[in-house]
Order: structure tokens, then C-alpha cells, then sequence
């Protein structure tokens, strides 16, 4: 079983939420017995290895890295100029300065580096399949590969390249979406599980709504080997993100959440507020590009404690989150 595999107490993986994970987060759900894992998909090279140093120096239990596999985005001034203009509403409600240039950088190959200077065993990527290239040479140095999938022809496509298991990303999931065939499907995680179980021989990870115990049972029951669980460990007490934001989850309702391009020009689930209602049929930049636009907005919105300008990811079942506490004690709820 996939626990035994990665020596943790628990068939549990603390989902990998770039930009709220920090790493006391992660390592308080590598002692609590889980698979603590790095969210590094906004971090360049030099900063995913600090904070795997910084990690290291709070848990020696085991703990993956989350990378986001990057398309260099096919710079379209006009386009950029649309988002800009979307925008500037927001840029100017805040007294801000509008963003003038953005600029993608490659930081890939650092990161992934990172995680093989830093001998990490186990490694897991969004939004598609690295390079057979980079494949082999995390394979030659020994590290465990997971690819994110949220339709059985993207499950095919992970077990296919050699990666060593999948997480399946129910269309409940909170954050990012891990699609990267067209077009992007938003499935039950359970029909998900329907679908995919027998279909490959690479073990399963079941991400989705998954916020009590009887919702880990049923995946694991399903042919899950794992599950991996985010939302509900946002309220935990070692969890830093926003006291605005733990709020909203905790006072999140049924079908409060959308699916949304406009923060980051990636599709990702999280609380519907003004933001994504105005954004909602405007023009938005590639990714990481509206990231890069956006970025003033929420951190001047975070500062002035303004929660509809803010992005904050969570899963379709955010509104049954109501146990804070530690993260050990959430997950003992979850047992």
C-alpha cells in the first residue's frame, strides 16, 4: 500500500496548495502521520530549495514537492492589454498602480534541481506530464513520481510516461485544476474512481470533497490507495494562511464556490465573491502571466481586509468544514 510505500502513518497526503502551504504547515502534517507536501508551484529554483531546507530543519519525516509543469505562454500584447484593461477597475478601488510588465520566467528545471539536490523522495506535478527527459533523470536519482489527473483519458496519459501513480482530481477539488487535455472535464470524484479503477496498474490517490471519515472511507473503499485532503486542513491552527480567509471557509455555504480563470489564467475552484462575478466573461491572460497581473490586487486586498478581491481556494464541500484545532487532531476526526 501507498503509505507503506512512502513510510507515513496514514494513507493520507496533505494536498500540495501552492501559496497557502508554508513550511510549518507542511511539516506538522508530515508529523501528524501524513505525506506533508510542498506546494512550489509559484516558487522559483532557489526558493523551492530553501524551503525544503526550511522543512527539514522542523520534521525528519518524509514530505513530497508539488511542481506545476510549465508551457512557456505565446505572449499576445493584445490579449495582454484586454487584462489589463478588465483590471484596472480593481486597480483603482485599491489605489493601485496597474501591473506594466510581466514577465514569465523559466523555473522548472531549478525547481526540479531543487528537489533532487535536496534528495526529496517524492515528487508530484499539475497541470500535465513532464518530459521523458526529466522523468528519467528524477527516476536515475531515485524519486518517487505522481501525475494529477482528472479524466481517465488523463490517467491513461500519467501511466503511460512512467510516472509512478495518480492523483484523480474529483470535480469537487479545491484549487487548481490538474486538466491538461481538452476539453477540461469536472467529473464526481467517485464516478472519477468508476471510471479509472481497473483501468490502470498505478496506484490511485483520490482527491475531491473529501472533508470527513466516511468520505475517505468510500474512496478507499472504491479502489483508492490513498487520499490526498486540503480544504478541510485550511482552518488548522498551524495552517497560515489569512484569519480572513479561514473565516470565509468556515462560513462558506452549499454552492458557494466557482471555478474561475481570473486569478491565475489557470482554472481553480474556490469561493465565488465580487472578483470572480465581474471577471467572469472578461478577457484574462495565459498563465502564469494573469497570476503575475493579479498579484498586487490580493495582497493589497489581504492587507486592507477586503475578501472579495482575494483568491481563496476550496473544495465544493468547504461548507462542511467546521472542526478547527491542530492538524493532528483534525486527522484523528478523520480516522
Amino acid at each position: 500500500m501507498l503509505h507503506t510505500t512512502f513510510a507515513i502513518q496514514y494513507p493520507i497526503i496533505q494536498a500540495p496548495m501552492a501559496g497557502v502551504t508554508s513550511p510549518k504547515f507542511v511539516a506538522a502534517s508530515a508529523e501528524a502521520g501524513l505525506l506533508g507536501s510542498i506546494g512550489a508551484g509559484y516558487l522559483d529554483g532557489e526558493q523551492t530549495k530553501h524551503f525544503i531546507q526550511e522543512v527539514k530543519k522542523l520534521t525528519t519525516k518524509p514530505f513530497a514537492v508539488n511542481l506545476f509543469v510549465q508551457e512557456e505562454p505565446q505572449i499576445d500584447i493584445e490579449v495582454l492589454q484586454q487584462a489589463r484593461m478588465a483590471l484596472q477597475p480593481f486597480y483603482d478601488e485599491l489605489g493601485l498602480s496597474p501591473v506594466q510588465s510581466v514577465v514569465s520566467k523559466e523555473v522548472f528545471a531549478g525547481q526540479v534541481q531543487a528537489v533532487i539536490d535536496e534528495k526529496v523522495a517524492i515528487c508530484s506535478f499539475t497541470f500535465g506530464i513532464p518530459t521523458a527527459e526529466v522523468l528519467k533523470q528524477l527516476k536515475d536519482n531515485g524519486v518517487y513520481t505522481i501525475g494529477t489527473a482528472t479524466t481517465l483519458e488523463e490517467a491513461i496519459l500519467v501511466e503511460q510516461a512512467g510516472m509512478d501513480a495518480v492523483v484523480l482530481q474529483g470535480g469537487e477539488a479545491g484549487g487548481h485544476r490538474g486538466s491538461f487535455t481538452a476539453p477540461m472535464q469536472l467529473i464526481p470524484l467517485h464516478e472519477l474512481l468508476q471510471q479509472v479503477v481497473g483501468k490502470i496498474t498505478i496506484p490511485i490517490i483520490a482527491a475531491g470533497g473529501l472533508v470527513a471519515k466516511e468520505d475517505i472511507q468510500k474512496a478507499l473503499e472504491a479502489g483508492a490507495q490513498a487520499v490526498q485532503i486540503g480544504t478541510v486542513l485550511l482552518v488548522a491552527d498551524e495552517c497560515e494562511i489569512s484569519p480572513l480567509y479561514k473565516k470565509a471557509v468556515l462560513a462558506s455555504k452549499e454552492q458557494q464556490t466557482t471555478v474561475t480563470l481570473a486569478f491565475t489564467g489557470k482554472p481553480a475552484r474556490g469561493l465565488a465573491n465580487d472578483f470572480t462575478k465581474r471577471m467572469k466573461d472578461a478577457t484574462v491572460a495565459p498563465y502564469p502571466l494573469q497570476n503575475y497581473l493579479t498579484a498586487t490586487i490580493r495582497k493589497e486586498s489581504a492587507e486592507q481586509g477586503n475578501a472579495e478581491y482575494l483568491s481563496m481556494w476550496m473544495g465544493e464541500n468547504s461548507y462542511l468544514v467546521q472542526k478547527t484545532g491542530t492538524v493532528r487532531s483534525i486527522v484523528e476526526k478523520l480516522l
